[in-house]
């Protein structure tokens, strides 16, 4: 494979291990949840909502070049693309190559901010149960007295 290929492929892998940390991390805070408080859990969730904040400009901007890339992709015509192969336009396809890779990697970047976001929603679930349960045993107290 080429120098490009291999630090591409390298760069992704890595990425997607950083995505596989990520769900590891999530899937723990799901697990411990009931054994956690709700200040606990408040504090995570505060945690999770000051890094979505410093990152929202980051995450608008990759889905924004996701969508763009996405619609560059669908304008270019098969046959134009074959064309440029047969001719060896090696300009066309090295810009084509580094559009592809550039879509790949505003991917993977949507689908980090996409399990940020799917761990901001679970930590408020979680905390809104905690709030739901806590009524709840101070009805059923106030009602055995």
């Amino acid at each position: 494979m080429s120098e490009k290929i291999d630090n591409f492929t390298s760069n992704l892998r890595d990425k997607l291990n950083d995505i596989d940390s990520r769900m590891s991390s999530v899937k723990a805070t799901i697990e411990s949840a009931s054994e956690e408080t709700q200040e606990t859990i408040k504090s995570k969730l505060s945690a999770v909502k000051a890094n979505l904040e410093t990152k929202q400009h980051e995450f608008v901007a990759y889905r924004t070049k996701l969508q763009e890339l996405g619609l560059e992709k669908q304008a270019e015509v098969k046959s134009k693309v074959e064309g440029w192969k047969t001719k060896r336009e090696t300009e066309h396809l090295n810009h084509r190559a580094d559009r592809a890779e550039n879509y790949a990697a505003s991917g993977i970047a949507v689908a980090m901010a996409a399990i940020d976001e799917a761990e901001e929603a679970i930590l408020e679930a979680i905390a809104a149960r905690l709030d739901a349960d806590n009524a709840d045993k101070a009805v059923t107290a106030s009602s055995a007295h």
